[in-house]
């Protein structure tokens, strides 16, 4: 009994390492979810002076997340595009409003991040 314990302990020691999320990590999910509702919108209400994909691209390669949270970056970013596609085919006055809102919260988030966590 107790070589079977002393084994399954050293199995838990050796098995693989779960990642940890960094701090910000659900910040930066909500802010993929903003930059995928701000790709639909922009060029929907008229603008296109930026392209949210490229931008999350880059914001991506910045972070250089592992491959799970890459995932939950992409996924949120698809979640945000598709939350706004499903409702939306002209830019209406809520579609105006949503885009400025949340062109705000995204740019608090940015502050935040960058006034907490960078280096």
């Amino acid at each position: 009994m107790r070589t079977l314990f002393a084994l399954l302990f050293a199995l838990v020691l050796v098995g693989p390492a779960a990642a940890i999320d960094p701090p910000y990590q659900r910040q930066m999910e909500r802010l993929s979810e903003i930059m995928g509702s701000l790709y639909f919108l922009e060029p929907l209400c008229g603008n296109a002076d930026t392209d949210w994909r490229q931008e999350m691209g880059e914001l991506i390669e910045l972070d250089e997340p592992d491959d799970d949270r890459r995932q939950r970056l992409a996924g949120a970013f698809n979640t945000g595009y598709t939350a706004y596609a499903r409702f939306h085919r002209a830019c209406t006055p809520a579609a105006s409003t949503a885009y400025h809102r949340l062109l705000e919260e995204a740019q608090r988030i940015v502050r935040d991040i960058h006034a907490r966590f960078a280096e």
